[in-house]
């Protein structure tokens, strides 16, 4: 009798084991069930599987506005401080199709001469995208491919105010209408381009003018770009350029660039280092037998030493397009604030000596402010 419980007991308990154990496994084995009923049916239907569509992109262009705010002090002007929106530019930027894109800035400034606004299109091109051995194409109204300091729009400069020899050789810059054709140079050493540009000639101009015969504004870019290290680069420039002067003759003018900036990639958002200068010899012809040689040239420092402030340093020497008798020193400091892409406040002072005029001597403070997207700016 006593055998015959205990075998019951532990009849009993292998049971109920089995039963939990049991029961689990059927638990997952309907939901395995459940999830090959889904499969099967989903496999057994008829109803074609969706396949992803792409969808077609935003009909609107990249849109921004950028807002130039200025205020400055001048020693030798009739109105010694002044302040304003100096310049407010409307950008249109978008692919036209796989083949070309095109880019539209339009700018709205402050004429010096009375005050009032005036509306102007800075920039309005057609690139191509996908031309054969290494070519791009360029056509419309750009600004030329002349040093470092010409390509570029004045609000993304580390400076405000322009060097002297820059605006004694060319304005406010050569931004002419025509053709830019640009070849990737093959060379495995070193990146290497060359731009080839033909344009009507720029209508206010120190240097060139536009000429109502054939003579147009000839222009050669050869631009070499080194990699030193992982932290520095020194890119090295030469122009040509050719075209009629006020004289209804030619000027011709070469420029040298050089640029070697440093950027450590441990510390690439709190310090850099860039030093860039260019050199302009220019040969203007005043009548068949006189031609006035003269030089200009500047060099400065962008020192980051912190991850928003900013310093730059530069000097200026110039003579002037039709006077080689006139000599110009400038010396300039920035203090630039960056707060983020989209904002940014400077501060400078400038002082200017010839031997033509008095000493100019100018504080300016400039506040820059954009909205909508904007595409980086050139390296």
């Amino acid at each position: 009798m006593y055998y015959f419980k205990r075998t019951a007991l532990i009849a009993i308990f292998l049971s109920s084991i089995s039963i939990i154990v049991f029961s689990q496994n059927d638990s997952i084995a309907r939901a395995d069930s459940v999830l090959l009923k889904q499969i099967e049916q989903q496999m057994n239907s008829k109803e074609p599987t969706p396949v992803p569509v792409r969808t077609a992109p935003s009909a609107l262009p990249d849109i921004s506005v950028i807002g130039d705010f200025q205020a400055s002090y001048r020693n030798n002007a009739k109105r010694n401080f002044d302040a304003g929106i100096h310049e407010a530019e409307l950008s249109l930027q978008s692919v036209v199709d796989p083949y070309a894109r095109a880019d539209f800035f339009f700018t709205t400034g402050k004429d010096s001469a009375n005050g009032k606004f005036r509306e102007d299109l800075e920039e309005g091109y057609l690139t191509t995208l996908s031309l054969p051995f290494h070519l791009q194409l360029k056509a419309g109204k750009f600004k030329s491919a002349m040093g470092r300091i010409n390509p570029v729009h004045p609000h993304a400069l580390p400076f405000i105010s322009l060097p002297a020899a820059y605006e004694n050789y060319f304005g406010e810059g050569i931004n002419d209408e025509g053709v830019s054709l640009s070849w990737l140079v093959p060379n495995s050493l070193f990146y290497q381009e060359l731009v080839i540009q033909l344009t009507d000639g720029p209508i206010d101009n120190p240097s060139f003018s536009r000429s109502v015969g054939n003579t147009y504004l000839e222009l050669a870019h050869l631009k070499n770009f080194f990699d030193l290290s992982a932290n520095a680069t020194l890119e090295f420039g030469l122009t040509g350029i050719t075209g009629a002067n006020l004289f209804d003759l030619r000027t011709n003018i070469a420029a040298i660039d050089l640029t070697y900036k440093w950027k450590p990639v441990q510390f690439n958002t709190y310090k850099s280092f860039t030093w860039q200068s260019e050199v302009y010899f220019s040969n203007a012809n005043i009548s068949k037998d006189k031609a006035v040689n003269s030089l200009g040239m500047y060099s400065f420092i962008n020192f980051q030493f912190s991850k928003r402030m900013f310093f730059t340093g530069m000097y200026s020497y110039s003579n002037k397009p039709y006077s080689k008798s006139t000599v110009e020193n400038s010396y300039s400091a920035t203090i630039g604030w960056y707060a983020t892409e989209f904002q940014k406040m400077e501060i400078e002072g400038k002082t200017t000596a010839s031997n033509k005029e008095k000493e100019q001597n100018q504080i300016l403070l400039r506040w820059i402010f954009v909205i909508g997207t904007h595409g980086a700016h050139q390296y």
